[in-house]
């Protein structure tokens, strides 16, 4: 479908950035020629200049965002399209520019006395950005003397060649070939492992391991020197560990990650029981790695008008009160969406904003069950930007990703919920358990696995042992073991899965999506149960955008994960879950 065949009300409205591309490049010369903050060097010492500083930042931050904003969105309509190729391309050498003008900001601020970085935190100047400067006293104890920090920051475009090397094999060198006429890529694959076919499913699985099996020793040389790199740094900075370095940037307790694994190890047998029924309901003899994605029911054959998809997410979300709906219905009748796929549009689906400008949600909906599953995922994305930025200055309402995921998946829960209670059709309910179980079961039980594995790559970096094919894959397969049991067959191509990790390279990430699971999960909980009390405070929590630790904002309603109780309630939700199933 040509995109000028779609009806306006399907698409997002980008005048609402810019009228046309013609303001876009008036704006874009005058931002060009502000990009100077050469006067603050040397200077961010008083309490006046600090302010200025971080005034003119923000005011030419906010111009930037909107550019950057609209090429991003023009080009993703159609991804050919030259002119916005380049608009794109310029926006980002803006933000290139940007970061090494202000290359010196961070080191001289944390140079100052840790007394004058206290009164900043408490200062009337700067009172948007007290929290900025809460983590900047975090982060100075671990501060080096200025010449290596020049030296240290120099480094840092070598560092990243580990990721991009990897991610050089990984999308340009690795060639899958071909199963059974159908070119195997990495879309491919996902595609063929969620489908129905299973000799189809084992020659993809077995074609595309080939693959990183062949290329195992030199995948294996560049994490081991992504992770050295890690360990280097930690050491120069005098952190103990690489995991403490990585969580003290997020603001986020120890603890929080020893609970994660903790707790899903204390849940196990519901992963061994559900891997048994999985086994059963597909009718298998044995259970491979490549049976563990595809549906234990036949694929909902719905078809599901967008109008209608929409109209089944309203209702999913109504717990959420009436204003939340009225955001809802703003956004599908005021162009914040792009609805259906085209040629040259981007696939997938993301939401995106910026502040004083409303968000913008992507979609190339196909009328199917996942896409109205999609709708109220990027919805929960959107509407946290929107009440964050309505309620927060700008320092404060960015969000981390610790929290992001945790609205999307709020909201995918209630409607998983509303579909449970709704539907009367045996083999819908079947559908939507399996589709909650394998949610859980990638996102939480999955992704603290990665956390596990990379807790011991780099604690076994930084004891001196070197990593190896050998000593990944014996560690990574008993790891499987440990988390899948005794009904399923342990291929020898699962060991090498570390190899085709790509969030590897940016180290102790992934736990976050576990921790956003576990934290909507009882959220939605507390919301079914207690009713307006918990729609308060969750509504309170999105508000809160960025203005404190991850750890803290979750506090807002109600959920501590340095307690055990918001992890006990997802692991329980999980057996539930599985019981349910098996009684239909």
């Amino acid at each position: 479908m040509e995109r000028e065949d779609i009806a306006r009300q399907y698409k997002w409205n980008t005048k609402d950035i810019f009228v046309n591309d013609s303001a876009w490049e008036k704006l874009f010369i005058q931002i060009e020629k502000k990009i100077n903050f050469s006067q603050f060097v040397g200077q961010l010492n008083t309490e006046e200049n600090i302010a200025k500083f971080l005034q003119q930042q923000e005011e030419f931050l906010l111009q930037l965002e909107r550019l950057y904003l609209y090429a991003h969105l023009k080009h993703d309509e159609d991804t050919k399209v030259a002119k916005y190729i380049a608009m794109q391309s310029k926006a980002m050498s803006l933000y290139v520019r940007y970061s090494t003008e202000t290359a010196f900001v961070l080191p001289e601020l944390l140079s100052l006395p840790l007394e004058k970085l206290e009164e900043l935190q408490h200062s009337h100047l700067c009172k948007d950005y007290d929290y900025f400067f809460k983590q900047l006293i975090a982060q100075k104890a671990y501060l080096l003397p200025a010449e290596q920090e020049k030296i240290l920051a120099m480094t840092g475009e070598v560092f990243n060649q580990f990721k991009n090397i990897f991610s050089m094999i990984d999308n340009a060198d690795m060639q899958f070939g071909e199963v059974e006429n159908i070119p195997l890529s990495h879309a491919s694959y996902s595609k063929i492992m969620h489908g129905t076919d299973r000799e189809l499913r084992k020659k993809a699985f077995q074609k595309y391991y080939a693959c990183y099996m062949q290329r195992a020793n030199t995948i294996a040389a560049t994490y081991y020197g992504n992770v050295q790199k890690n360990v280097f740094i930690t050491k120069v900075r005098g952190y103990e560990h690489c995991l403490q370095k990585a969580l003290i940037a997020e603001d986020v307790a120890e603890i929080v990650y020893d609970n994660l694994i903790a707790s899903v190890h204390e849940s196990l047998v519901d992963m061994y029981d559900y891997i048994k029924f999985r086994k059963s309901a597909l009718h298998l003899k044995e259970m491979h790695f490549y049976d563990i994605y595809t549906p234990i029911v036949a694929t909902l054959e719905k078809n599901i008008p967008y109008e209608d998809g929409y109209k089944i997410v309203k209702n999913g979300l109504k717990a959420l009160g009436e204003d939340y709906l009225q955001i809802l219905d703003e956004a599908y009748h005021n162009g914040w969406i792009d609805v259906y796929e085209s040629k040259g549009k981007r696939s997938g689906a993301y939401s995106s904003g910026i502040y004083n400008i409303h968000p913008y949600v992507l979609l190339n909906y196909n009328n199917t069950v996942n896409d109205v599953f999609t709708v109220a995922h990027e919805m929960g994305h959107a509407i946290h930007t929107y009440y964050a930025n309505q309620s927060q200055c700008y320092a404060k309402a960015d969000y981390r990703i610790f929290v992001a995921e945790v609205a999307s998946t709020v909201n995918e829960v209630l409607l998983l919920k509303h579909m449970l209670k709704t539907s009367t059709d045996k083999e819908e309910l079947k559908y939507y358990y399996n589709y909650y179980l394998d949610m859980m079961r990638g996102t939480l039980f999955r992704q603290t696995l990665f956390a596990e594995f990379e807790v011991f790559a780099h604690t076994q970096v930084q004891a001196g042992i070197p990593l190896t094919v050998e000593s990944m894959n014996a560690y990574y397969l008993t790891l499987n073991k440990n988390y899948y049991g005794d009904s399923i067959v342990y291929d020898d191509e699962i060991a090498y899965e570390w190899a085709r990790i790509p969030h590897f390279y940016n180290a102790f990430y992934v736990y976050k999506y576990a921790t956003g699971i576990i934290s909507a999960i009882s959220i939605v909980d507390k919301i079914l149960k207690e009713g307006e009390s918990a729609v308060v405070a969750y509504k309170n929590f999105l508000r809160a955008g960025g203005s404190d630790s991850p750890v803290e904002l979750l506090k807002i309603v109600g959920i501590d994960l340095t307690q055990k109780q918001a992890f006990e309630t997802a692991m329980h939700e999980f057996k539930n879950t599985l019981e349910k199933l098996k009684e239909v």
